[in-house]
């Protein structure tokens, strides 16, 4: 089944118009890019981006800062290890590739915290790799239009990756690479596909077995209301927004439940996105 020009036609129309996907975009806007755009939409990343880059142009910049600055940066995009992943890539880019964002997958994954996602990814879109670069949005149009499920697995199979390494085009694979993540962004949606809007919607074999229902394990969504999470992130603001240490009871009065408050914070300790001071006293980390 021949998807590649139909998806690139697409895509040459389509396509978001993002700072990262620009040609003066650099190989450490790309990496930062794709750290915060994991399980966390454009609109959000968008600002939070642009004012890290502002910033901290280079790896080196970041590096210089104590990491509990990557932490208050990185605002309410949620999963702040990131932020903490991000400060250690920048360290580990200037100590060990004199500031410059490797261009390798094997050198990539040495990075701390980059998997093979965001190693293929940067460097596809950095600097023009040929690698199966496989999120969400990928694997959920190629389980649909090739192999006709409504879902991929919950985890990446190899099958999969040899599924898409067979598609990677001999020229031009970051573009094709970007095509079909934005088609599964845009058109191809988990919840509600815009079918009648796909470009291969006619050799879609999801599509044209009837769209049969996802037979695998239970899709839960993802609540936030009242939980762990919520409750992490509501401590974690008040540190992020004072402009020194806290005490403790600023930390209880953010949330009330108790139990939750102490374990959620002991998270937050453990993670090092916390540093417990004297006296009682909290602050991020140094």
């Amino acid at each position: 089944m021949t998807l590649h020009a139909p998806i690139l036609d697409w895509y040459a129309e389509h396509n978001r118009d993002l700072p990262w996907r620009r040609p003066e975009a650099t190989p450490w806007g790309i990496l930062v890019s794709e750290i915060m755009l994991q399980q966390t939409p454009v609109i959000r990343v968008l600002p939070i981006w642009e004012e890290w880059l502002t910033r901290w142009p280079t790896p080196d910049a970041l590096a210089k800062e104590p990491p509990g600055e990557a932490v208050r940066h990185w605002g309410r995009l949620g999963y702040p290890r990131r932020a903490l992943n991000l400060h250690a890539c920048a360290k580990a880019i200037t100590a060990d590739f004199d500031g410059t964002v490797p261009a390798t997958y094997d050198e990539l994954r040495t990075l701390p915290g980059i998997g093979d996602y965001t190693a293929a990814a940067v460097a596809s879109f950095a600097y023009g790799g040929r690698h199966a670069v496989l999120d969400t949005n990928v694997r959920r149009v190629l389980a649909r239009a090739i192999r006709g499920e409504e879902f991929p697995p919950t985890a990446t199979t190899a099958p999969e990756r040899k599924l898409a390494e067979s598609l990677i085009p001999p020229v031009d694979a970051p573009r094709w690479a970007v095509a079909v993540m934005e088609l599964g962004a845009l058109i191809c949606t988990a919840r509600a596909p815009r079918c009648a809007d796909c470009p291969v919607s006619g050799r879609c074999q999801w599509l044209l077995t009837g769209k049969p229902a996802h037979d695998g394990p239970p899709r839960r969504g993802q609540t936030y209301a009242g939980t762990d999470r919520q409750c992490r992130g509501a401590l974690l603001a008040v540190l992020r927004d004072a402009p020194g240490p806290v005490p403790k009871a600023a930390l209880d009065a953010a949330w009330s439940n108790t139990a939750q408050r102490e374990r959620a914070l002991d998270g937050l300790l453990t993670d090092g996105l916390a540093e417990l001071l004297d006296n009682d006293f909290y602050a991020l980390p140094t």
